[in-house]
């Protein structure tokens, strides 16, 4: 019984230390660095002109429906 838990705090901090070097590693080759906005690559400008007009519809309805 007491080996088994043994057993288990090794493969638990062997497991941690794996997570660990992964982690440093990520950061120091700079993986979770985003250079390029999601916003810059996916929209166009025609798309986010139409999000806005879309928007300016949607406050205008709410102002109708509150002064109805």
């Amino acid at each position: 019984m007491n080996a088994v838990i043994m057993l288990m705090l090794g493969v638990s901090i062997f497991i941690f230390f794996i997570a660990l070097t992964s982690l440093l590693w990520g950061i120091k080759n700079k993986q979770f660095d985003d250079d390029y906005k999601f916003t810059s690559l996916n929209d166009s400008e025609e798309a986010l002109q139409e999000a806005i007009r879309m928007e300016e519809k949607k406050k205008e309805l709410l102002k109708r429906k509150k002064s109805s």
